[in-house]
């Protein structure tokens, strides 16, 4: 047994049975067993659990023993204050934070059988990008498989999008601020991008978009870097941050940003600089990408937005980098950002009164270049060509809804290889 394999068993669910109880004795109710996180903080993110006839959200921690938690050295640490429940194969030692807290602790090892974990540590080793892979074939992929795969990814995401549009009063401009932070924190800091845009009025950054530099003050002030300054341009944030917060009565909450496991140049200070100059520049940003009809019209909006001259010597709070340039989006960022954010805003705004909208969009997605990454490289490894944005994204959401949670029953290309 390791770490990563218990980690396994846990995001698919194999056990003998789940009539959990916690080293207490008190019966323990998983309700959601979580996202599992491949990046830095707790090993399953947003779960729940009912524990003593309450319903606890949080995040839950993995370990083969109790006494990892101190040798991993997570005591203290913020990003693991929001732990619900602790789940070890192997029950070793109390631990007086969470005895303190009331955080249960789940003991696995008498839920596991043995043979399990030895079919699943084969599997493991053995294990397929796709379960159909043996017998995959591009012949088998249904007319019109990419569109409509993507119509169904903008879909769901429209319904996200309408669902914070419930949520902030139906402002638009808001929620593009939302999902456009969300896109420029890409992979590691998303969703924590989101959470610092949603914790800002969006009424304060329109009072002020014609100060940059004030922009910028807030959303370094709500990612907690500006409570010691360390030159004088972060004195001046801070003033300003400190001056803006008691105006707008601005959230006191510290939101984190990651650096862990990013290049320089997508270093959460470098982001949501650009953010803040996109904001400053593009005063009527939402008017704009609303009224654009091409990829060309969309990408100009993007062109030549670039993070303050701060940054040009540096990635972070006072430490000046060896070869000083400025830091503009690259067109692949630009194209991450329309993919991911404004594109599906898009879509959502023009559904229900333009007829044409869901062509325009395949139209545009179909001149951006396709991503590369893991998923699609596994899928042109199996003879699939994905020339643009249209296929790779229609090809991620599959792999995502049908391949990976094994849902061959309702794949239209696992129909077409069983009849």
């Amino acid at each position: 047994m390791n770490e990563k394999l218990l980690q396994y068993l846990w995001k698919y669910k194999i056990f003998k049975n789940f009539d959990f109880k916690d080293i207490e004795g008190n019966a323990l109710e998983i309700l959601d067993f979580g996202a599992w996180n491949f990046n830095a903080g707790p090993d399953f993110l947003h779960a729940k659990i009912k524990t003593g006839g309450l319903i606890l959200a949080g995040h839950i921690e993995l370990h083969l023993r109790s006494s990892d938690w101190i040798f991993h050295k997570h005591s203290g640490n913020p990003e693991y204050q929001n732990i619900i429940l602790h789940v070890v194969y192997q029950h070793d030692a109390d631990l007086e934070e969470f005895v303190n807290f009331g955080i249960p602790t789940l003991e696995l090892y008498s839920y596991i059988d043995e043979k399990t974990v030895q079919q699943y540590q084969y599997l493991l080793n053995e294990s397929k990008f796709i379960p159909c892979e043996k017998i995959f074939s591009t012949d088998k992929i249904p007319f019109q498989f990419a569109e409509e795969n993507l119509l169904k990814k903008l879909d769901q995401k429209s319904i996200e999008i309408e669902e914070s549009l419930k949520k902030f009063k139906n402002d638009y401009e808001a929620v593009l601020f939302h999902r456009l932070s969300y896109a420029f924190g890409l992979k590691v800091n998303a969703q924590i991008f989101k959470q610092i845009a949603e914790n800002i009025d969006f009424t304060v950054v329109k009072k002020n978009l014609q100060n940059q530099n004030q922009l910028e003050a807030i959303l370094f002030g709500i990612s907690g870097w500006l409570q010691q300054p360390v030159d004088e341009q972060t004195k001046i944030w801070k003033r300003e941050f400190d001056f803006l917060q008691h105006k707008y009565q601005l959230s006191h909450a510290k939101i984190h940003p990651k650096f862990m496991r990013l290049r320089p140049p997508n270093f959460p200070t470098i982001r949501l600089s650009q953010l803040a100059h996109l904001y400053h520049r593009e005063q009527n940003l939402f008017s704009k990408i609303i009224a654009a009809k091409s990829l060309k019209e969309i990408i100009a909006v993007f062109s030549g937005i670039k993070a303050s001259e701060y940054w040009d010597s540096r990635y972070t709070f006072g430490k000046i980098s060896g070869n000083p340039s400025e830091k503009y989006l690259s067109q692949s960022f630009i194209e991450l950002i329309l993919i991911n954010a404004v594109l599906p805003v898009k879509y959502t705004y023009h559904k229900y009164h333009h007829e044409n909208i869901a062509d325009e969009i395949l139209e545009i997605y179909s001149k951006i270049k396709g991503e590369t990454n893991t998923v699609t490289q596994g899928w042109q490894e199996l003879g699939v060509h994905l020339p643009s944005a249209l296929e790779s994204q229609a090809y991620l959401y599959h792999y995502h809804y049908f391949c990976e949670p094994k849902n061959c029953l309702h794949c239209s290309i696992g129909y077409q290889l069983l009849h």
